[in-house]
């Protein structure tokens, strides 16, 4: 199991990440929203520990984003705040679970792994097309039984165009969906990002263009489409 911290009292910060890794559970540490940020969209978590009241965007803020990710991320909120609509805030932000400070780090170690045992358990499918797997819970790319090494961009939107099964996604859902709400609406980001993604498939290429459409897994095409 990897774990983000996101703590800036840098002292409790280390002595959780210590501790868990006394019980075999990775841990990185962000002090600040940015960095926080910065790492999610780096390193694939199976849960992000939170404490609200951080530096920079705040732990209710990243809480909304990775929940806008659809990443299935479960969220443990940290808090030195323990009244009931401070907690009922959380919950309604997306948070699976809560821990007031102080505590007992026993207790944080038994509520991860059950958070853990309960992600496992809602794994979403592997899917399969024209050759195509993809597992997302792994973040794992197959294609004819070839491991695929694809950044998370190249997954997040291949997994969007899987999804459609041949349907036509447009640019502008992929920009909405596969990239994060500060985005360009008028960038090449997605172009360049399918492009790229077409060429760490290989041929024949799998992802079409539709002029004008957007774009679509494309089981029968035989014959290399630029776009």
């Amino acid at each position: 199991m990897r774990v983000l911290i996101v703590e800036d009292e840098p002292f409790l910060a280390e002595a959780i990440r210590d501790g868990l890794r006394l019980e075999a559970i990775a841990a990185d540490i962000a002090g600040d929203g940015d960095t926080a940020l910065e790492l999610l969209s780096i390193n694939a978590y199976d849960i992000a520990v939170l404490d609200r009241d951080i530096p920079g965007p705040t732990g209710d803020e990243i809480a909304k984003r990775i929940v806008a990710s659809g990443s299935g991320m479960p969220i443990l909120m940290l808090t030195a705040a323990d009244r009931l609509d401070d907690k009922a805030s959380g919950f309604e932000l997306g948070a699976d679970d809560y821990l007031t400070k102080p505590f007992d780090l026993r207790e944080l170690v038994l509520r991860l792994r059950a958070l853990d045992r309960r992600r496992a358990h809602n794994r979403p499918p592997v899917r399969e097309i024209a050759g195509l797997r993809l597992d997302p819970f792994r973040r794992e790319v197959y294609r004819d039984g070839r491991y695929v090494a694809l950044t998370r961009k190249q997954f997040a939107v291949l997994e969007v165009l899987v999804t459609a099964e041949g349907g036509v996604i447009s640019a502008e859902e992929l920009l909405e969906r596969a990239w994060d709400e500060n985005a360009d609406p008028f960038t090449n980001a997605v172009r360049i990002t399918v492009s790229a993604l077409r060429k760490r498939l290989g041929e024949p290429w799998l992802i079409a263009t539709v002029p004008g459409v957007g774009y679509r897994i494309d089981a029968e095409r035989e014959e290399p489409n630029h776009g």
